[in-house]
């Protein structure tokens, strides 16, 4: 994970899931953060709260709570020698967890008390974690070489290798015993873009299997529910139903002068929120 990060910012969209389908209001996108630098990798934890990695002036990475009620920033972690990114909530709800870029330049996963208290290491012996995808108690993670490695470790003597040379975002599938990740292995062209597969790896089977083909020129993507997936591309967010489709459906289009290129995304447990990271353009 390189600290030498593109200037982002997060922005927050109203969404509706009921039983005419997903509808995002691109015309509620509203700014949260205002930083010359990066804030990246929204995580929503509940329906009102989300967390994510904010960059200071000094080049240091933490992580901030926002509540978007209250309009208010809380810092999860004030370290002035070790950066976080890619925050989530524990299965548990007692932590953020965090992949923690150490003063030896070790990264690895580390549990940050909701309460404030002393943060606790975990899979000590894994490293160096880029990024993580929870299931349940037990975290899905993506360990950097030559090629990356995707593994999970069922225990501290069976850490099973997943997949190799596999994208950055690891997503637990809802209500299934999976973990989905983009498969690299084989680059596909479709519309003059290079695409890769999804593939979800089904814990107890430890079998993996195809869900088609990820939106061309994309590389992040975030779960509605167990069949909807959001994919963005652009200023343009993508919807694909894994059970029914293989086309991707473009759902909203957003303008917003000054920035562009969507990449994170994240969406709130009650559906009605969504949290979009766009680059600061030049």
């Amino acid at each position: 994970m390189s600290l030498a990060q593109q200037s982002t910012d997060l922005f927050l969209v109203d969404t509706r899931n009921n039983l005419l389908g997903f509808k995002i209001f691109s015309g509620t996108a509203e700014k949260i953060t205002e930083n010359e630098f990066y804030d990246n990798q929204p995580k929503f934890i509940n329906d009102l709260q989300l967390v994510f990695s904010s960059e200071d002036p000094s080049g240091n990475f933490d992580i901030i709570m926002y509540n978007w009620e209250s309009e208010k920033f809380t810092n999860m972690t004030r370290t002035k020698n070790k950066s976080e990114f890619s925050p989530d909530l524990t299965n548990c709800g007692q932590y953020i967890s965090a992949i923690t870029v150490e003063e030896d330049s070790s990264q690895r996963l580390w549990l940050y008390p909701i309460n404030l208290g002393e943060p606790e290491l975990l899979y000590d012996d894994i490293q160096p974690v880029g990024y993580y995808g929870w299931h349940e108690d037990v975290a899905a993670l993506f360990v950097i070489g030559e090629p990356n490695r995707l593994v999970f470790p069922y225990s501290r003597d069976d850490v099973h290798e997943i997949a190799v040379n596999t994208g950055r975002s690891v997503q637990k599938r809802p209500k299934k015993g999976e973990i989905v990740f983009l498969d690299k292995n084989n680059n596909i062209v479709a519309d003059g873009k290079t695409t890769y597969e999804l593939k979800a790896y089904d814990i107890e089977k430890r079998e993996t299997t195809s869900l088609g083909l990820a939106l061309g020129g994309a590389e992040d993507f975030c779960w509605v529910d167990k069949n909807t997936l959001l994919m963005g591309r652009g200023n343009d967010l993508y919807m694909r139903k894994v059970n029914k489709s293989i086309q991707w459906e473009k759902i909203a289009t957003f303008s917003i002068p000054g920035y562009g290129n969507i990449s994170r995304i994240s969406i709130s447990p009650d559906n009605k929120k969504l949290a979009l990271t766009f680059e600061q353009l030049d």
